[in-house]
C-alpha cells in the first residue's frame, strides 16, 4: 500500500469528530484489506518446520578421528575416516540418506555413532544412527518432544543431552531442564543413562562442550559449569544487555548470538558483533574485539602473538576473516586443536593447521597495512601474564642454569658484556642498547631507523633504579629478544622482562623478579667478589613450571617502578596483588596500602558484572589487615555490605523464608541417585494396564494404612531431599499426592534480594601442598587466619557460617560428636555400672575400648598443639579438652593395671565423669539457642582474667598475712595433748566442755575435749590458709570463729581490712566488670565468631587435604537472599547507628537498595 495514503493527520484540531470518524473508518478498512490477504487460519498455516540447516555442513568427532558431512538438498550424510591422511583430501567411508526432512545440530562419535535434533511443530527430539549398521538406537528414559535440547558427544564417548520442557497442571506449572549422560555401549539396541543433573530455573543453556563444560545464560551473565569437577565459573558479564533491556525467551536466539570456544587459558565468547577473550586463571576479560573491524583481530595477532588461541577462535570469527586465515576457497570449515576440516566440490580435506599458523606470521608481519590507532579494547601488557614464549624462557633458563662456571670466569676477567650490550633485531632496523649505570641501575635504549639508508635515530630511554646494596654490582648474564619489542634481561639480581611500544615512543617494565644470584663477598676494602649461589635450585621454577613464579616480596622492595606497574595495571593487580598488598603490609606503607584498597574498590566499581575477583586481593590478605591495621577489615566490611555484583537490585518471589540462606549461584542438582526412580516411572508411563493396576492397589494401601501415611510423606521427603527420587517423573501416585499437599502447604511468597558475599577466595586453601605434611602442619586459609568481630558483624560474615555450616559444617559436627559419645558412654558405663552388675570382662572391654576412642580423640588435639602451640596454649577451653581425653585415659590403664576398686582409683573416676560430662555440655555451643550463653561465658572470662589474677595475688597476700598471724609457735601433735600458753595451738583452740557445780560455779578444768583436726587451725599450713580466704571471700568466716576478738586487734584489722578491700569493693567491682562484658558480648556476633572458630578447628584438623580443596564446598564467591522486610529493618538500624553513612562506596547500588526498601533519605543526609 503507498505509504501517501495513510498519512492523515488526525491532530488537526480544525477537524470534527464526524470528519474524525470518517478517516478512522477509512483506516481500518484499510488494515482489515491487507489482513485478509495474509490471514492465517491455524497452525498449518505457520512453517514450523522450516529447515534450518540449508547448506552443506561438517561435523568433527570430539577426538577428531571421524566426521560427517550433510547434504541438504538430498539428504544424505557421509561419513570420512578423519586418520587415514596426515593432511589432504580424506576418502570417503560410508553414505547413508535419513528420512527426516527438518534437522538441526549433527554431532558425531569417534565409534561412528551419528546423533541430530528433529525438528517437528516448533518441538523437538533427538536421533540417533549407528552410521555402519544404518540403525536407530533408542534412549531409555526419553520418549515423546521437548521444547528445546541440545546434544553433544564428549571425549569419554558418553553422549550429553540436554532437554527443557513445560510442566502445567492443576497443581503447579514448572519449567524442566534437565541434562542426561548416557553411556554408549549398546545394550539391545538402546543406550542407557548414568548421569542426571537438573539446571536452576533462572538458567538457560547456551552451548555443550565436548570437553564436558556446560555454558550457561543467567541475569545477562554466562557461566562455565565444569561436569567432571562439579565446578563453576562467571565466564563475562554483558552490560549492554541491560542497557538495551534485552531479554531472551527463545533459546535458539540466544544461541545464536552467544558462541563460545575455550583450550586450557582462555575462553572465547562470541556476543552479537564482539568477541571477548576471558583468562581462565584470572577470571577477567582481557581483550575484546570487534567482529566488525579486521585489523582489530589482525593486530591482536602481530602485537601480542595469540596465535595459539586461533583454532578456539577461528569458529567464532565471521566469514572473511576466517577465509583470510584458511582460505576462501572452502565452502565450509570446522577446527580441532591440531587441523582445520573443510569442504571443497563435495570432499573434506585436512588441513595441518601449524602450516596456515607460519603463513599467517608471515603475512602479518609483511602486511602493508601500518596501523598506528588501535581501535579496539586490549591491554598491551597482558602477553606477560600468559605468556606465549614461555618455553623458550624455559631453554634460556635451562641455559643459565648449566653455564655457572662460565660466568664466574667472565665476572673475574671483567667482561665489557657484563655491563653493556647492543642487540640488533633481525630486519636490521632497530638496535637494543643496555647498559649498567653506577651500580644500581639498568639503561634501556632503542634506535631505529625507517631503511638500511636511513641515519640512527634515538627513539625512547628507559632508567630503571633497583633499591640494593651499595657492595652490590648489577651484572648482565642473558640477554634475548623475543620480538622486536619484547627483551629479557637475565641479571646477577634477578630477571626482567621489558617491552617497547612503538605507538607511545616508550620502554615499559612487564615483569622482574628478584633473585640473588650471586652475593657479595669483600676481601679489601678495594677488592670485591661475586660469590655464586646454586644456580639449579634458584632458578628451579623458571626451568619447570608453565607460567612465570609470582614476584617475591625481595621485588618489590627492590624496585619501586615494579610497584607502579603492578598497581597501574588490572591483569598484573589480580596476579600480584596480593603479593602488592602484603609487601606494603608487611612494610608498613600506609600511602600505599590506601592507594591498593581504593584501586581494587574503583577496579570493582567500574564494572561490577566483570572484575569482582579485584576483591580477592583484599580479602586474602585480611589476616595480615586485622593483624596490623584492623580498621581497614572494618572499613571493608561496612563498604561492602549488601552489594551485588550487578548494577541494579532485583526482588525475588520465593514460597520458603531463606533469609540469610547462602549458596554458590549456580547450584546443579545431581539426580544420579534417582535414575532407579526414573525407570520406575518411566516403566509405568509406557505401560497403561500396569499403571492402572498399581493405581488402585496404592489407593487402597493409603484406605488401609492411612494413620500411616503420613510416615510415607515424611520419608518420600526425605528421598526427595537426598535425591533417590525426583520430581521431574510424577506419574506415581503417591508422588502425585505429595505434590499436591507440597502445594496446598506452601506459604505465600516472600520478596527476597540475593546479594553478594563480597569476602572473594576468602575461605580457598593454597591450590598447592604435599599431602603428608598436610597432615601435621595443615595449611590455612584467609578465614581460618581472620575471626574478627567486624568481619561476623554483618550479614555476609553469617552467610559466610550459614554456607558453611549448611554443606560439611553440621555433617562432621554430628560425628564427632557422636564419636565423642561413644568414649563418653564406654566410660561412664565401666565406672558408674555397680561392680555386682557388671561383668569383669565386660568392663575391661568397656576400659579398653575407652582407651581407643580416648587416644583417636587425644591425636586431634595433638594436631592442634603442632599447628600453633602458643594459640593452643593460650586457649583455656584447649587445656579443658586435653584433660578431658587424658584422665580417663589414665585411670583406666591404671584401673586395668591394680584390677581393684580403691580409694584412688574412686577419686580419679569421679573427676574423669565431671571432666567428660561438661565436655559433653559444650558441644551444645555449636547450636544458636544454647550458643550465645556459652559465647558470653568464654568471652566474658577472657575479659576478666587479669582482673582474677589480681584478686588472687590480693588473696595469696592476705592469706600470706593470715597464716603468719594465726601459725602456732610452738611444738604440738593432734594426736597427744600438749598444754601450753600458744594462743594458735589447735589443742587450745579446740571445743572444751567444763563442768557446772550446784551453786552456779563453772569447773576451770575442762570436763570433756573434742581433739581437734586439721580444720580447727587451717593457718597451719599456708595451703589450707588459702582455701580459708577462699571459704572467707564466699561468706563463711568459720575459720576464724576459734580466736577472741577482743584480745586479738591485729586479727580484727585483718578481717576487716579483708571485708572492705575484698567482699565489699572488689567483689561488687568484679560483679560490675561482669556485667560489662555481658552486656558487650550478649549478641549474636561473638555466637557466629564462636561458631568459626568451629568451623576452622574441622577445616584444619578433621578434614584430609584434599576435601579443603573441593570447589563445591570452599567456592570462590558466595550469594546470599535476604528477606526485603530483615533488609529494610537492618538498613534502619545502620542508621542509627550512624554506620550506614560510611557505606559511601558504591552510592549508585545505595541507591536503588533504598529505592528497593521504599527508604527515603533526608537531604542532609543524601
Amino acid at each position: 500500500m503507498d505509504s501517501e495514503k495513510t498519512s492523515i493527520d488526525i491532530n488537526d484540531g480544525e477537524i470534527d469528530d464526524v470528519i474524525n470518524n470518517n478517516i478512522n473508518k477509512d483506516i481500518y478498512d484499510e488494515i482489515n484489506k491487507i489482513n485478509n490477504e495474509n490471514e492465517i487460519n491455524n497452525e498449518k498455516d505457520v512453517d514450523f518446520n522450516k529447515q534450518t540447516i540449508d547448506k552443506p555442513i561438517i561435523e568433527v568427532s570430539p577426538r577428531g578421528t571421524y566426521l560427517v558431512t550433510y547434504n541438504p538438498k538430498d539428504h544424505s550424510i557421509v561419513g570420512w575416516n578423519a586418520v587415514s591422511a596426515e593432511e589432504g583430501q580424506l576418502a570417503k567411508d560410508i553414505t547413508i540418506t535419513i528420512d527426516d526432512d527438518c534437522i538441526d545440530q549433527i554431532c558425531v562419535s569417534d565409534d561412528k555413532k551419528l546423533a541430530y535434533m528433529v525438528i517437528k511443530n516448533n518441538d523437538c527430539y533427538p536421533k540417533i544412527i549407528d552410521i555402519h549398521r544404518n540403525q536407530v538406537i533408542k534412549l531409555d528414559l526419553i520418549t515423546g518432544c521437548f521444547d528445546d535440547m541440545c546434544h553433544t558427544f564428549n571425549l569419554k564417548g558418553e553422549y550429553i543431552l540436554y532437554s527443557n520442557w513445560s510442566v502445567y497442571n492443576s497443581i503447579y506449572d514448572e519449567v524442566e531442564k534437565v541434562i542426561w549422560i548416557y553411556s554408549t555401549q549398546t545394550k539391545n539396541n538402546k543406550w542407557f543413562c548414568i548421569r542426571i543433573y537438573k539446571l536452576p530455573e533462572y538458567f538457560e543453556l547456551i552451548n555443550v562442550s565436548k570437553y564436558d563444560k556446560f555454558y550457561l545464560f543467567s541475569n545477562n551473565s554466562i557461566y562455565e559449569w565444569n561436569l567432571d569437577t562439579e565446578q563453576d565459573i562467571k565466564i563475562f558479564h554483558n552490560k549492554e544487555f541491560e542497557k538495551e533491556n534485552k531479554s531472551y525467551c527463545i533459546k535458539r536466539e540466544l544461541r545464536n548470538d552467544i558462541k563460545i570456544s575455550s583450550n586450557n587459558m582462555f575462553i572465547c565468547l562470541r556476543i552479537m558483533d564482539k568477541i571477548i577473550i576471558t583468562s581462565i586463571e584470572l577470571t577477567i576479560p582481557i581483550v575484546t574485539l570487534d567482529m566488525n573491524n579486521d585489523t582489530s583481530l589482525y593486530n591482536l595477532i602481530k602485537y601480542f602473538d595469540l596465535i595459539p588461541s586461533l583454532p578456539s577462535l577461528l569458529p567464532l570469527l565471521n566469514s572473511k576473516i576466517r577465509d583470510s586465515i584458511i582460505g576462501s576457497k572452502y565452502e565450509n570449515i570446522q577446527t580441532t586443536d591440531e587441523y582445520a576440516f573443510g569442504i571443497l566440490d563435495g570432499c573434506v580435506w585436512k588441513i595441518k593447521f601449524e602450516d596456515y599458523i607460519s603463513e599467517i606470521k608471515f603475512s602479518f608481519q609483511n602486511s602493508d597495512k601500518q596501523v598506528q590507532n588501535r581501535n579496539y579494547h586490549c591491554d598491551e601488557h597482558f602477553i606477560t601474564l600468559f605468556n606465549p614464549y614461555m618455553d623458550k624462557i624455559r631453554e634460556l633458563f635451562q641455559k643459565v642454569s648449566k653455564s655457572e662456571n662460565e660466568y664466574k670466569k667472565k665476572i673475574e676477567q671483567n667482561y665489557i658484556d657484563l655491563f653493556e650490550q647492543n642487540i640488533i633485531t633481525v630486519g636490521l632496523l632497530q638496535v637494543w642498547k643496555i647498559k649498567v649505570i653506577n651500580h644500581n641501575k639498568i639503561m634501556l635504549r632503542v634506535f631505529k631507523k625507517v631503511d638500511v639508508s636511513n641515519k640512527w635515530e634515538l627513539t625512547c630511554t628507559r632508567i630503571t633504579k633497583f633499591n640494593i646494596h651499595n657492595v652490590r654490582q648489577i651484572k648482565l648474564l642473558e640477554i634475548k629478544l623475543f620480538t622486536n619489542d619484547d627483551i629479557i634481561l637475565i641479571t646477577t639480581i634477578g630477571f626482567l622482562i621489558c617491552h617497547f611500544n612503538e605507538n607511545e615512543k616508550s620502554i615499559s617494565l612487564n615483569y622482574w623478579n628478584y633473585l640473588e644470584l650471586t652475593s657479595s663477598s669483600i676481601g679489601t676494602i678495594e677488592e670485591e667478589s661475586d660469590d655464586f649461589s646454586d644456580f639449579k635450585t634458584l632458578l628451579k621454577p623458571y626451568t619447570s613450571k608453565h607460567n612465570l613464579p609470582l614476584s617475591s616480596y625481595d621485588s618489590f622492595k627492590t624496585s619501586d617502578d615494579w610497584i607502579s606497574y603492578v598497581k597501574d595495571n588490572k591483569e598484573n593487580l589480580l596476579k600480584y596483588g596480593n603479593e602488592l598488598l602484603s609487601f606494603a603490609i608487611k612494610e608498613h606503607r600506609l600511602d600505599l596500602i590506601e592507594e591498593i584498597y581504593k584501586e581494587c574498590m574503583n577496579r570493582f566499581k567500574e564494572d561490577l558484572g566483570n572484575n569482582w575477583m579485584v576483591l580477592s586481593i583484599i580479602t586474602s590478605t585480611l589476616p595480615l589487615l586485622h593483624k596490623h591495621y584492623p580498621e581497614y577489615v572494618f572499613r571493608y566490611s561496612l563498604e561492602t555490605t549488601m552489594i551485588i555484583d550487578h548494577p541494579i537490585y532485583n526482588i525475588e518471589y520465593r514460597h520458603n523464608n531463606l533469609h540469610l540462606y547462602s549458596f554458590q549461584y549456580l547450584q546443579l542438582v545431581d539426580l544420579t541417585r534417582s535414575i532407579l526412580w526414573s525407570k520406575y516411572n518411566y516403566f509405568l508411563s509406557n505401560h497403561e494396564s500396569i499403571y492402572g493396576m498399581l493405581i488402585l492397589i496404592q489407593i487402597s494401601m493409603i484406605i488401609l494404612l492411612l494413620p500411616f501415611f503420613f510416615i510415607y510423606i515424611a520419608i518420600f521427603h526425605i528421598l526427595l531431599r537426598y535425591h533417590f527420587v525426583n520430581d521431574i517423573f510424577s506419574v506415581d501416585i503417591l508422588s502425585s499426592i505429595y505434590q499436591i499437599l507440597l502445594s496446598k502447604l506452601a506459604k505465600d511468597k516472600i520478596p527476597m534480594i540475593t546479594f553478594m558475599v563480597p569476602y572473594i577466595k576468602f575461605v580457598n586453601y593454597p591450590r598447592c601442598y604435599n599431602w603428608f605434611i598436610e597432615l601435621f602442619k595443615p595449611q590455612s586459609s584467609p578465614f581460618v587466619e581472620t575471626i574478627s568481630r567486624d568481619i561476623y558483624k554483618t550479614w555476609n560474615g553469617e552467610a559466610i557460617i550459614n554456607f558453611k555450616w549448611n554443606t560439611y559444617g553440621k555433617y562432621y559436627y554430628m560425628m564427632i560428636w557422636i564419636g565423642f559419645m561413644a568414649y563418653l558412654g564406654c566410660f561412664t558405663a565401666a565406672a558408674t555400672i555397680p561392680q555386682q552388675l557388671i561383668d569383669d570382662d565386660i568392663q575391661k572391654r568397656l576400659l579398653i575400648a575407652s582407651i581407643i576412642l580416648g587416644f583417636i580423640h587425644l591425636s586431634f588435639e595433638v594436631r592442634q598443639i603442632i599447628f600453633s602451640p602458643i594459640k593452643w596454649l593460650l586457649d583455656f577451653w584447649n587445656l579443658f579438652d586435653m584433660i578431658a581425653y587424658l584422665l580417663p585415659i589414665y585411670t583406666s590403664i591404671y584401673w586395668l593395671q591394680i584390677n581393684e576398686m580403691n580409694d584412688s582409683i574412686i577419686s580419679l573416676l569421679s573427676f574423669s565423669c565431671l571432666f567428660l560430662d561438661l565436655k559433653f555440655l559444650l558441644f551444645f555451643r555449636a547450636f544458636e539457642y544454647f550458643g550465645v550463653y556459652f559465647a558470653i561465658i568464654i568471652s566474658v572470662a577472657k575479659e576478666i582474667t587479669s582482673f582474677l589474677v589480681l584478686l588472687f595475688i590480693i588473696i595469696i597476700s592476705f592469706a600470706h598475712a593470715f597464716y603468719i598471724l594465726l601459725l602456732p609457735r610452738s611444738d604440738f601433735s593432734l594426736d597427744t595433748r600438749s598444754i601450753n600458753n600458744d594462743p594458735n595451738n589447735p589443742w587450745n583452740l579446740a571445743t572444751t566442755y567444763n563442768q557446772i557445780f550446784e551453786n552456779g560455779t563453772v569447773d576451770s578444768n575442762p570436763f570433756l575435749i573434742q581433739p581437734p583436726n586439721g580444720n580447727t587451725n587451717m593457718f597451719v599450713d599456708f595451703r589450707t590458709s588459702l582455701f580459708a580466704m577462699y571459704k572467707f571471700l564466699t561468706g563463711d568466716s568459720s575459720a576464724l570463729s576459734n580466736w577472741t576478738y577482743i584480745s586479738d586487734p591485729p586479727l580484727v584489722i585483718l578481717i576487716v581490712l579483708f571485708s572492705l578491700l575484698i567482699v565489699v569493693y572488689l567483689m561488687n567491682l568484679f560483679i560490675g566488670l561482669l556485667n560489662n562484658a555481658i552486656e558487650k558480648d550478649y549478641n549474636r556476633v561473638s555466637y557466629l565468631m564462636q561458631k568459626a572458630q568451629i568451623l576452622a578447628e574441622i577445616e584444619l584438623y578433621y578434614m584430609l587435604p584434599y576435601q579443603r580443596r573441593r570447589k563445591e564446598w570452599f567456592p570462590e564467591i558466595m550469594y546470599y537472599y535476604a528477606n526485603l522486610d530483615d533488609i529494610q529493618k537492618e538498613v534502619k538500624r545502620m542508621m542509627e547507628q550512624n554506620e550506614w553513612s560510611k557505606v559511601n562506596a558504591f552510592p549508585v547500588l545505595k541507591q536503588d537498595l533504598l529505592k528497593k526498601i521504599n527508604i527515603q533519605l533526608d537531604p542532609d543526609d543524601q
